[in-house]
């Protein structure tokens, strides 16, 4: 490293969520490119998967320099080639899509907690890797017709401020509730979307994996999906607007697991912890009190399930330990 002074605590976390992150996804990618048959998705899920794993062998670097261990994450005994296709063609490509929704999050917050350049450098080139394969990725799905467009509005013709306290009802079904304004909108579509291909990545674990509280673990999750779908689409229905979000694809017959138990409930973790977020945007800045409120709700939801399904990881031995502090008074006890 250009820098020789150790790396901080906040960096070697970074570093290591990273890593653990971005060998799950190699792991996905490997599975979705044997499995398609679509030249376009492949080249996209290619590049995503040689760039994903130059970084890998860079935190490697990194930790090795540093004479950290380097983490198990996910490898070749966590995906199955072999396994016959799980989902249709074009949720390969929404489920990438939503991936680097995450990573760009992540990012710039591990990027705020990066203090040496190579560490810096790494989020950079992720950052970059992840805008592009975002970008390539909507305009494939656009292209094929996959992807469903946030509803239309007429365009604003003048700036105006809110004037009453009234603009945030939504409880009283005695009082009139105003139209959702864009923001509001946007959240809806985009819990909707997200909770679609949600819905249909854990039918797929459920449908192949074979321990039975993970089995049901998985079934839960979907409800939960379908719940929040039923609940932002009511809230558009109420305002008028009908909106129909397609999942990408559909799960195949196929029961035999492409992936190991242990990566597939990482993944669900992963993805709660970005539904939790994704709600408390759609909390803090909805200013109708009723979506607020309800969107709160869903987050206090899912961070109940995520609890129950880290419980099962620990039960399983399925759940790395991140790196942490030395426990001082332990030790001077002992």
């Amino acid at each position: 490293m250009k820098d020789k002074n150790p790396i901080s605590s906040s960096e070697v976390g970074t570093l290591w969520l990273t890593y653990q992150e971005k060998t799950m996804i190699l792991r996905i990618l490997e599975y979705f490119i044997e499995k398609s048959d679509d030249q376009q998705a492949k080249n996209i899920m290619g590049g995503l998967w040689q760039e994903l794993s130059y970084y890998v062998t860079k935190i490697k670097k990194i930790f090795q320099e540093q004479g950290i261990v380097i983490p198990v994450g996910f490898n070749q005994e966590d995906v199955n080639l072999e396994a016959p296709k799980l989902y249709d063609n074009g949720f390969d490509i929404m489920f990438i899509r939503i991936l680097k929704e995450i990573s760009m999050g992540m990012y710039t917050l591990n990027m705020n907690m990066a203090y040496q350049d190579d560490v810096m450098e790494i989020y950079e080139g992720l950052t970059s890797t992840t805008q592009k394969i975002y970008k390539s990725s909507t305009l494939y799905l656009l292209e094929k017709g996959i992807l469903t467009l946030p509803p239309k509005v007429t365009m604003p013709k003048s700036s105006e401020f809110i004037e009453s306290k009234r603009y945030l009802n939504g409880f009283n079904p005695f009082n009139d509730k105003r139209a959702l304004n864009d923001l509001e909108l946007g959240y809806l579509h985009h819990g909707i979307e997200t909770n679609n291909i949600g819905m249909q990545l854990i039918t797929g674990f459920a449908q192949c994996t074979e321990d039975k509280e993970v089995k049901q673990y998985f079934v839960k999750g979907k409800e939960l999906a379908k719940k929040q779908i039923k609940v932002f689409g009511d809230i558009l229905l109420e305002s008028d607007v009908h909106f129909s979000a397609t999942s990408g694809s559909t799960v195949t017959t196929s029961k035999v697991a492409p992936f190991s138990q242990k990566l597939m409930m990482f993944c669900i973790y992963l993805l709660n912890g970005f539904g939790i977020v994704g709600s408390s945007f759609g909390t803090i800045f909805s200013l109708r009190k009723d979506v607020s409120m309800k969107t709160a709700l869903i987050a206090k939801d899912i961070y109940f399930y995520a609890d129950e399904g880290v419980k099962i990881m620990i039960k399983n031995g399925w759940l790395e330990e991140p790196p942490q502090m030395e426990d001082r008074p332990n030790l001077i006890k002992e």
